[in-house]
């Protein structure tokens, strides 16, 4: 690889959230957080970065565009940027769209708040997919509106839509919001395009809008394709599709996401609402990716192939009750520990107390997720290697 993926990079200092903004988020207030480990010697798997450098284009377009030293309020007036991803987008997902459509967020979570305020009445309702990103929860409950969830089917590793139960709760008229992930998190499946079509087709036959959040769409495993929910429905405006360069370049902290909205009033209503105002760092690291970050990318996509291949192996020699498939998509594996582990079991606590591990357990993400963990597995093998480590040994010291 021309990329090096197995440096240890240092981000004590740098305000990281996977460093300094694990308890707020994992623990709250809770006094059972009383680690083995001291904060230093934490491994953080938790939160959705990764702890690889960004491309070097990107890096590079941020020194030429801070060279220039003036900072002042900025938004995207060059077409450029719209046209670099547009043609992103048809290189990747064979998927056009009218950039007139194209707007940009802060951030996909920050326009999930306000799509959710903007779509939804105060007496309707939202329906999302369990297990779920926790911040479709928020998304809903923070605004104020009322959370239905319909749960996936799980056989033997491999989880699906359970369509009968979905289509009867779109049918219920105070429906009008479904949020979708594709690829899923924290799953990590492809849904093929005959799911898509029929997902669709319930949502858009009883009048439900989509908000398709497909954020991780460029990390797939080899040999895998992604298909936009969008594209297969070119002459509707009720799905909005939310994309952004941070889960795929490491670039999070820039706040930059790419929405596109086909709904005319939605669209002048979003462009009325919200501020549009960009970090002018942040349009030259976004354009900066999409134009030259595709060997990157590539380089990344063999390296994680590797960290999965690492971990099934791993698991099968150390802990053969343990439950794991590799995903289609996704730098996040999802584990059924429950083997091993009561069910009452706090699992990112117990694995933050005993292995100085920080990840994701069950109780994140919403419902229907009993018995797993969420690893982030976008680090260096060797870091890798020793926080499955000491989560076998931790495991190994209670049974």
């Amino acid at each position: 690889m021309k990329y090096n993926f197995n440096e240890i990079i240092d981000r004590r200092n740098t305000n990281a959230m996977s460093l300094g903004g694990y308890r707020g988020y994992l623990f709250g207030n809770s006094a059972k957080f009383d680690s083995d480990y001291k904060d230093e010697e934490l491994i953080p798997m938790w939160i959705a970065d990764m702890e690889f450098a960004s491309p070097p284009a990107v890096v590079e377009a941020v020194k030429k565009r801070a060279n220039h030293g003036i900072f002042g309020y900025s938004q995207i007036f060059d077409p450029k940027y719209k046209q670099t991803f547009l043609e992103w987008s048809k290189q990747h997902y064979r998927w056009e769209f009218d950039p007139n459509h194209l707007v940009t967020s802060h951030g996909v979570i920050p326009a999930l708040f306000a799509l959710v305020k903007y779509i939804c009445a105060p007496d309707e309702k939202v329906l999302i997919m369990t297990p779920s990103y926790a911040f479709f929860k928020l998304a809903t409950e923070g605004s104020d509106r009322k959370l239905v969830t319909s749960d996936l089917l799980y056989d033997d590793g491999n989880y699906t839509i359970d369509f009968e139960d979905f289509r009867r709760k779109a049918e219920d008229e105070k429906v009008t919001l479904t949020i979708f992930c594709s690829p899923h998190n924290p799953t990590g499946r492809i849904w093929t395009d005959d799911e898509l079509k029929l997902f669709g087709e319930i949502c858009l036959e009883n009048n439900v809008m989509i908000i398709s959040d497909e954020i991780h769409c460029d990390l797939l495993r080899t040999g895998k394709s992604f298909t936009p929910l969008a594209r297969l429905f070119p002459e509707s405006d009720q799905i909005i599709t939310c994309m952004a360069p941070s889960k795929t370049f490491n670039m999070a902290g820039f706040m930059i996401a790419n929405i596109i909205i086909p709904n005319d009033d939605l669209r002048d209503l979003w462009k009325k609402e919200q501020i549009p105002i960009n970090n002018p760092l942040s349009i030259a690291a976004a354009q900066a990716a999409y134009r030259d970050g595709e060997e990157w990318l590539s380089d990344l996509k063999k390296y994680l192939d590797g960290n999965f291949e690492f971990l099934k192996s791993y698991l099968a020699e150390q802990l053969p009750e343990a439950f794991f498939e590799i995903p289609d998509a996704t730098y996040l594996a999802w584990v059924n520990v429950e083997a091993y582990l009561p069910a009452e079991e706090n699992l990112t606590l117990f694995f933050a107390n005993k292995a100085g591990v920080l990840l994701e357990g069950d109780n994140m993400f919403v419902a229907n997720g009993a018995g797993h963990i969420r690893l982030n597995l976008a680090c260096p093998r060797s870091r890798l290697e020793e926080g499955l480590r000491r989560i076998t040994h931790a495991i190994s010291a209670i049974s």
